[in-house]
């Protein structure tokens, strides 16, 4: 028989199938020979007390033949000769995500992405990080598998309501990624991975008579009453179809000035604006751990902080144990960072976003800017990117300070060693960020410290800008057919459009788009 079991283990037993199995078959009152396998279903690890405890549900199989996990089955299908074709502008988490799951249902995708394929894009970021010189189309944020692929691929979501999360758990299994993906409570690949599984992604979609085609930026939609009928890329070429899905990522502001221009829909959107603050993994560990130090059995720690300042939320976004600072600006002249871990995440550094909330009525009350128009957030961003560039003297390198000196708006004499390759310069940051969000993070630093004890020091660094946090535009659609209100065959979709938050969340608003289009 099969019975779902949960146990509470010690680290060095969770790692352990001969400890596993005795645990199981204490728990239910059998020898150890009765018991042929098991299946690890969720994991999670409670470091709120001493000693710290991993919790396993498992499916023990007792007195019966061990079977493997069943994975899912996909019906990925031909579809070289498909009277139907989809338009797919951009080849992130939703574009890969909607033609996988248009091939299933018989419909031919045509992917077309402004950056280049992941080996390529390497080269580019490699100048980014070593030279500050970068290529406008070829970066963080644009090329294969989108701002995903050299950016972490964290894998966990609380968008349940969206779509099948254990579906893209299980593709991402069927592309390469490991099993565990599946039961950990925070599922993660790892930017050393993830290029391998994107191009696995692409050649299965090739393979299937789908198109997967690189350098084609969108810089025209051909409408007709009421229609797409094409789009034309920068090369000058022309690409017709039924329907269109606009999946273009947080970061495509030439799509949003296209559309605003076209007098297509968009709406200003509410995001957060903020740092990337980095401590020593060590530091990070003693604290969440409440050891002095983490040993071999528990994986670099995280952490998760919110705080309401001044009726103004203040949180933690995208942290990366044992990671890396990234340059992700998409252009010259604009400083914008992100964070990254390996599979392994055995960087000596923790870092993570840190920001704070801003609405629309921020950004005019306080005349940041000069416009309120549909455009006025990502403006708005732009303008902190460009101070952020400016602090930091040019070649990307970020304006920074320690912790405690950024509270108490003090200039740092120097700097701790850092991840971020581009480099650091000294500066202080109150000139850099709007006054409402410098206050929000230097009232939120000292907080956060008696949460969580030995957070707010001055052995971590605070590096200016975190601002990539999501859209600063929305293309609005209807709730049921999901296509624009002006365009009845083009699906705006996941993060740049503002339905998502990340790689599942854009993955699932991709399936769902492909869904619908299928339908109708």
């Amino acid at each position: 028989m099969q019975q779902n079991i949960s146990l509470q283990l010690l680290p060095s037993e969770a790692t352990d199938n001969a400890a596993i199995t005795r645990l199981i078959a204490k728990n239910i009152g059998k020898k150890e020979s009765a018991i042929t396998g098991f299946i690890i279903k969720k994991k999670s690890i409670d470091a709120r007390g001493k000693p710290i405890w991993v919790t396993l549900t498992v499916t023990a199989f007792i007195n019966e033949p061990f079977q493997h996990r069943n994975m899912q089955v996909f019906d990925f299908r031909n579809v070289l000769q498909s009277q139907k074709k989809v338009i797919i502008i951009g080849g992130g988490p939703a574009g890969l995500f909607a033609a996988l799951q248009l091939i299933e249902l018989g419909i031919k995708p045509i992917i077309l992405e402004r950056g280049k394929d992941v080996k390529a894009r390497r080269r580019d970021l490699a100048i980014l990080n070593k030279e500050g010189i970068i290529n406008p189309e070829s970066n963080y944020c644009f090329g294969e598998g989108g701002a995903g692929t050299y950016s972490d691929g964290k894998l966990y979501t609380r968008s349940n309501k969206r779509g099948d999360i254990d579906r893209i758990l299980n593709l991402f299994v069927y592309f390469g990624a490991e099993e565990k993906i599946l039961y950990e409570a925070h599922p993660h690949i790892g930017t050393n991975k993830l290029p391998a599984i994107i191009t696995a992604m692409r050649q299965k979609i090739e393979d299937c008579g789908g198109a997967f085609l690189f350098e084609k930026k969108v810089i025209d939609f051909i409408i007709a009453g009421e229609k797409v009928k094409a789009v034309k890329t920068a090369d000058g070429n022309i690409f017709d179809g039924d329907n269109f899905i606009l999946a273009t990522g947080h970061s495509a502001n030439d799509i949003f000035e296209l559309l605003q221009q076209k007098k297509i829909l968009i709406e200003a959107k509410p995001f957060a604006v903020g740092v990337r603050v980095e401590h020593p993994q060590s530091l990070i560990d003693t604290v969440q751990y409440h050891c002095p130090t983490r040993g071999d059995f528990l994986p670099p720690a995280s952490y998760s902080l919110v705080q309401q300042i001044n009726g103004r939320g203040v949180f933690s976004f995208c942290m990366c144990p044992g990671g890396i600072i990234a340059p992700a600006a998409t252009s010259a002249g604009q400083l914008v960072v992100n964070g990254w871990s390996p599979s392994k995440r055995n960087n000596p550094f923790a870092n993570s976003g840190m920001v704070v909330q801003v609405e629309l009525n921020d950004v005019i009350r306080k005349k940041i800017i000069n416009t309120t128009g549909e455009l006025a957030m990502l403006q708005f961003q732009q303008y902190v990117e460009e101070k952020a560039f400016d602090a930091g003297g040019g070649k990307f390198v970020a304006p920074a300070q320690r912790m405690v000196d950024f509270s108490k708006g003090n200039l740092s004499v120097n700097l701790p060693n850092c991840s971020y390759q581009p480099g650091l310069k000294s500066a202080p940051l109150k000139e850099v960020l709007p006054e409402f969000i410098y206050q929000s993070l230097a009232k939120a630093f000292v907080t956060f410290g008696k949460k969580m004890k030995g957070y707010y020091t001055n052995d971590a660094t605070v590096v200016a800008t975190e601002s990539r946090t999501s859209s600063p535009v929305r293309i609005p659609r209807l709730p049921e057919l999901l296509t624009h209100p002006q365009l009845n065959n083009l699906y705006p979709c996941a993060e740049g459009a503002g339905y998502a938050g990340g790689i599942v969340s854009a993955a699932m608003d991709g399936e769902r788009v492909a869904n619908q289009i299928a339908k109708h």
